[in-house]
This record gives C-alpha cells, structure tokens and sequence, in this order.
C-alpha cells in the first residue's frame, strides 16, 4: 500500500511517497556472478597478458624510444645488479641472473611501461639477513645461492597467488609515509653497510643494525687501506659527474638531453676508469695467487652456469619460513608503490593485481636460473622513464645487453675493484632517503603520519628492517582503525523543495540529492543535474589512504565517461598516441570518435561536498591532486575545484597544501607524497611557479596576494565568513554550485 507522508526538516517539508524499501538479493547476486561464465573466464585470462592489448599497435615512433631506454637502463643494471649482490652475500654472476630474467619476463605481463625489474639495495640486504638466518640455524647445510633462488620460488608464488585471486587492495593499506619511511631507514641502513667495504675496513658485522655499524666504522677508520683510493674517488666522481651534468643542462636547455645520457652512463663510465686503474696497479703487485693489495671481484663466470629448479628441501622450507613475511612483503611493496608513483606521473593507471602477478612469475622463472628475488628498482625505472620509454618491450632491449655482458665481458669484471662497486651502491641508495621537503610534506598533511614516518626510520636504524616495516604497517593500522573510513560517495543533483505554508518564508529552495535513484526516496521526485559542464561530487566517509585511490577513479572515470575531452585526438598521430590509448575500437574511425565527443558538455568545475569528511591524509590528498591532474589533462584546459563545508581547519590545511582552495593550477603544484624523489634534475618533475605578485607563507601554505586594502578588515560591519584567500572553499553546497556555475571563482585564479 502506498500512501503521502511527510517528513519536518526544520520549518520545512518534504513530500514524498513511501514504498516498501527495496533488499539486496543473494540469488540475484550469485545469478549475475555466474551469468555468461564463459565470457568472464576468457576475459579474466586475456587481462593476464596486457602485452595482447598494445602489441597490435606497435609502431616505429614506440620503437625509437623504447630501443633508447633500454640501452639506457641495461648499461646502468650490469654494473649495479653485481654490487647488489655483493648486498646479498652472492656471487656477482647472480646480479646479472636476476636483472636478464626481471626486464625480460615482466614485459609480458606489465601494466607500467617506466618499471625496471632486477635486484634492489633494500630486497638484496633482505636476502643477506635470511641467508644469516638460515646458515646460522643449520650451518653449512645448504649454499647461499640455493637459499636465494629457493626464497625466490616461495615469495613468488606466494606474490603470483595474491595477484591472481585479486587481493592486490591489500598493498592500499599501508600509505605512502610508512614506506617512505622504511625505505629511508634501510637506505641509511644500506649505505653505513657499504662504508666499511668503501674504505677497505674489516674486522666487524656489516649487517648488524645500523647504529652499530657506524660506530665500529668511526672505530675501523685508522685501519683503512688502499682500497679506499679507489671508493673515495668513485664516489666522488659519481656526484661530480651528476652535479656537472645538472648545471650544464640547465645553462644549456638544447643539449640537456645529451648531458642526461652523459649522467646515466656515469656509473658505467667510473667503473670502466676504476677497473682500469686497478689492472695496472694490481698486476705489477700482485702477493700470490688470488691475492692482491685491493679487494677486486676476481672470476665472475660466462653465461648460465646454475640453471637448475630450486631445491624444496622441506627442511629449508621450514627454516626459512620465519623471514617469509617481511621478504614477501618489501617485494611487492617497493614494486607497486613505484609503478604507482610514475603511473601518475606520466598519466596512466596501473593494474596492482596483475602487478603482483607479473612479479610473482618474473621470480617464479626466475629461480629456475638461479636469480635471487627481483623487484621494481626506483632509480632504474626512474632513468627508464627519463629515457623516453613507450612500452614495455624496452625490457627485450635491456635483457640483450644482460645477455650481452653476461656472456662477452666476464672476463673483464675480474678486474673490478669492490669498493668501486660500494661507491656505487652508495650513490644509488642516497637518492631513497626522503628530502626535508616532502617530509615536511607529510607534517603539513598529517602530524600523525609525519611521527609514523619517524618512528619507521628510526626502528629500521637503530633495530632491523623487520622491525621497521612491522612498526610502520602496525601503527599505519592502528590510525586506520582509529579513523574508521569507509569508500562511498555521490555525484549529487538539485531537488526544489517547497517551504512549508504555513512558515514565516513561503518560498522555494535548492537541496542536493544523489543522481543514482537508489540513493534517494523515490524515483518519481526528479533530481536536476547541475549546469552542463559542473559536477556536484559528496564524499560520504572520511578521505583516506584505503580509500583514495577508489576516489580519484570514481572523479576520473566519470569525468572520461561523460565529458567532453578537450583535445581533438583525430589530429593525433597513432605514433604519438599513449602506449595505453592507442586509439578506437575496430571498426570505427577517429573522426566518429571526435563526433561523439563533441556531443558531451565541456567540463570547467567540479564540486565536492566535504561535509561529512572528518579527516584527510597524505595519500588521500596526493590522489585527489593526481584526479585534478588527469581530469585536466583530459579537458585540456583548466578546471575549477571548488569545496563545500570544509569545517575542519586540518582539513583546510591539507587541502592548501595540496594547491586547492587557493586556484593554483596543477602545473603549479609539487607532488606531496613521491615515495622516490627523482634528483637528477628535480625541476623537470615538479616546478612550483612564483611571480613577485604572489608568496606562500611556508606555516600555512597559504598564498598572500598583495593589495593596497586589508581584504578581511569588516565593510559595512560585516566580516566574510570564509577568508578571500581561499575563494573556493565555501561554507555551503549551494554556494559553491552558484559560483562553479556562474564561474565566480575563476575572477580569483
């Protein structure tokens, strides 16, 4: 039965007809999981080799830029992959093993065109520390080589099967501070290792925790020898190298791209020097067989000689499956928090859940060649990307050099002096220490994650990198649970709701509903969307880091579906195109493609209702700067974000320092939450724009603009209730809808 009631809201009312409440039904659910399996099943296993999805497209223009990158990244992985397994505890034939098997095996399965794979500081003194605890336990029961590859199988197929059930969302709950902050502990945790070896001093545990290691080495430093002439000048050579290359570059803009090869081959180049340099020396010195006055790499052996499946002796298995967790763990952290990272910064979504497999088989593989456990490199990837990268076949290109190196200069690794190789390890691990800036980033968004970061760091120095992720992701955890937040959200439309007769004001206003049917009344009360080209967007929980990445593809998404995209992609070369926009569908051509975007609305603002958002994060607002990013890039133009009801100062706070409320334009804005600061020219990633008009106050981040008049000073007794330095945050949803429509806001950008 159904019949008129009336709910009181205040002095107004709402009329609406009552229905039966509408339930959710399990049959109807199981019927629509299983409906047409055939289709899912085929669907579910072409999306497990996203190489079938470009591949067609392949053109000479992707070619050029993908044959650079990895000629690019294969010199730089030969000689870094052997100091990472000097890391390990491994022979340095093995480096060279993970590096071929990881690029050439993840092109096949990647969703990142810019992601290395191979050995990495962090994943390679993990290795170190199991092989310890394995030989501690059972020595000499079983080779450091066999541990590794063996450790390989098991975190691969344990990272394999959560990608293939599609558990990837569980990477979403540690945010980007935690991570931040154990990579810089073990960066620091890494270096004070190398140091010793850096300086030819020995006689003390490199691999005890970081506090000790650096107080043994001020103790080792009169005991130094030769080998530090060799250290000390890589070393130095290395960051001269870069800084030369850097200035350069800037004072020259039209050869910067030739100083930037001249940086990335500048570990090659000082190895070459340093490996010359140690021939001459140690072959008229030498003190008998094997023996020589500086510590060299000695007989690094040609081509595969361990292919052999790894050996699953239960007993190992069991011994090694305290160290499981934290193994499987920085393996698959470290390699989705950078395909995310530069996924954002060159435009385009990766998949984690088939990231996960791609890792999970590179390792799977991978131990039949007697790799140890391989992962996404952030230097590596970040000169991948810098190279001009458009695929992922580049990885073909840097398995070739592997392979190259592998079977044609053994010979000449002999000669490598092994504090040259710490100089480089050195060097690469700096570059993962957080900059003041961005942790200073994290303080500005969310004290509580700034103390999560310290306490990562300082328990990854002074205790193990165990400990220090299991800090990180229990306090990370703890906050999350404390907080309570839950993904939901709306894009809202108008409702014109009567005042009540008999009210004081008999009149008419404007309420926000949900577009959706299901998230309103009834279906018969029509919800009004907003003017063409405005969207009213509600957040219904707090903005968070398990949810932000669901946010920013439900703004994005929507904005793909049903705007106008602003550049006319049928001028658009299919050589220029995106690796992962590659064009229309068959059968269509790109002038249909233009037609019907041309019948959408062109988006200028976007508002989003924070009325209920209680709290905000560093990797929520990072996402939310990532959404702004894309929605214009696919615009094509700039667009205004306007926030309604933001009532908590911290949540002004992040936003402002996110660039919102303020009318910074994207481009203007410096990344918040990088897990990896690129250095080699930091400005080509983020520049922050500023004109003698303008300052930011460094406490607030909130820009002052110059005038002859106080802008808060009361006129007319009257005082503005939301200050005009942040004209697009507004104290209500119908204020901040008037002026995205009428586009107010953009007289204050």
């Amino acid at each position: 039965m159904s019949f008129q009631t009336a709910k009181r809201l205040g002095k107004r009312w709402i009329d609406y007809p009552e229905t039966v409440v509408p339930v959710a039904s399990s049959v109807e659910y199981v019927e629509k999981i299983f409906k047409n399996p055939g289709s899912k099943i085929t669907g579910y296993l072409l999306s497990l080799f996203p190489i079938l999805g470009w591949i067609r497209n392949y053109n000479l223009g992707w070619l050029t830029g993908d044959v650079i990158a990895g000629l690019t990244v294969g010199l730089v992985v030969v000689p870094q992959g052997m100091s990472y397994a000097l890391i390990a505890t491994l022979p340095a034939e093995y480096g060279l093993y993970s590096s071929f098997v990881g690029v050439l095996i993840y092109c096949f399965f990647a969703t990142s065109k810019d992601v290395s794979i191979g050995p990495v500081a962090v994943m390679s003194l993990t290795v170190s520390k199991v092989i310890a605890h394995v030989d501690a336990h059972h020595p000499g029961q079983w080779g450091g080589p066999q541990i590794a590859s063996v450790l390989a199988f098991i975190c691969g197929f344990i990272v394999l099967g959560i990608g293939l059930l599609r558990l990837g969302w569980l990477v979403e709950f540690i945010p980007a501070p935690a991570v931040s902050g154990f990579m810089t502990g073990s960066a620091i945790n890494i270096a004070a290792g190398q140091v010793p070896g850096l300086m030819g001093i020995t006689g003390f545990n490199t691999r005890a925790a970081t506090f000790h290691v650096i107080i043994n080495t001020l103790k080792g430093l009169p005991n130094t020898k030769l080998d530090a002439a060799w250290g000390l000048t890589g070393l130095v050579s290395l960051y001269l190298i870069r800084s030369f290359c850097v200035y350069f570059s800037k004072k020259f803009p039209r050869r910067a791209r030739i100083f930037f090869f001249i940086s990335v081959l500048r570990n090659a180049f000082v190895v070459i020097i340093l490996t010359i340099a140690a021939w001459l020396y140690c072959r008229s010195h030498k003190l008998g067989t094997n023996k020589y006055p500086i510590k060299i790499l000695l007989t690094v052996p040609s081509g595969f000689k361990h292919i052999a499946q790894p050996n699953l002796d239960p007993a190992l298995l069991a011994a090694l499956a305290p160290e499981l967790p934290v193994a499987t763990i920085i393996l698959l952290l470290e390699h989705i928090a950078i395909s995310k990272s530069f996924g954002r910064v060159n435009g385009y979504k990766i998949n984690p859940n088939q990231e996960l497999i791609a890792i999970g088989v590179t390792n799977t593989i991978g131990s039949v060649f007697g790799a140890y456990p391989a992962t996404g490199s952030f230097s590596r990837s970040a000169l991948k990307s810098k190279s001009g990268v458009r695929t992922p076949a580049a990885g073909i290109i840097t398995a070739v050099v592997v392979i190259v190196a592998l079977y044609g200069l053994t010979s000449a690794f002999f000669w490598i002096p092994t504090a040259g190789l710490s100089a480089v390890i050195i060097h690469a691990v700096a570059d993962l220490v957080a900059s003041p800036s961005q942790v200073y980033s994290y303080w500005r968004v969310s004290p509580l994650e700034f103390l999560i970061w310290w306490a990562a760091v300082l328990v990854t120095v002074f205790s193990t990198i165990e400990n220090g992720i299991y800090t990180s992701i229990a306090a990370s955890g703890f906050l999350l649970l404390v907080r309570i937040a839950h993904p939901r959200g709306s894009f809202l439309g108008k409702v014109v709701v009567h005042e009540e007769p008999s009210s004081e004001k008999n009149g008419t206003r404007d309420i926000f509903l949900p577009l959706n049917v299901n998230g309103i009344n009834h279906q018969d009360i029509k919800v009004v969307p907003p003017a063409p080209g405005v969207l009213v967007y509600r957040f219904e929980e707090s903005y968070l880091f398990p949810n932000a990445s669901i946010v920013n593809s439900a703004l994005v998404d929507y904005v793909k579906d049903n705007m106008r995209r602003g550049k006319d992609m049928s001028t658009v070369k299919l050589s220029d195109r995106s690796w992962n926009d590659p064009g229309p569908p068959r059968g269509t051509s790109a002038a249909d493609e233009q037609e019907a975007n041309l019948r959408k609305p062109a988006l200028h603002a976007i508002v989003l209702d924070f009325s209920t958002v209680s709290h905000i994060d560093t990797t929520a607002t990072q996402a939310l700067i990532d959404a702004r990013t894309e929605i214009e890039k696919w615009a094509d133009g700039h667009v205004e974000f306007h926030f309604a009801t933001v009532l908590s100062p911290w949540i002004r706070r992040a936003l402002v320092a996110g660039g919102f409320g303020v009318g910074t334009p994207s481009g203007q804005t410096q990344e918040l939450a990088a897990v990896h600061p690129y250095r080699e020219d930091p400005s080509e990633f983020s520049e922050l724009a500023k004109t003698d008009s303008e300052k930011i106050d460094v406490e607030t981040g909130i820009k002052k603009r110059h005038s002859s008049t106080d802008s808060t000073a009361s006129k007319g007794g009257f005082v503005p209730l939301v200050s005009p330095d942040t004209p697009f945050f507004h104290v209500d949803l119908a204020g901040a809808v008037r002026a995205a429509e009428s586009g107010l806001g953009r007289t204050h950008s």
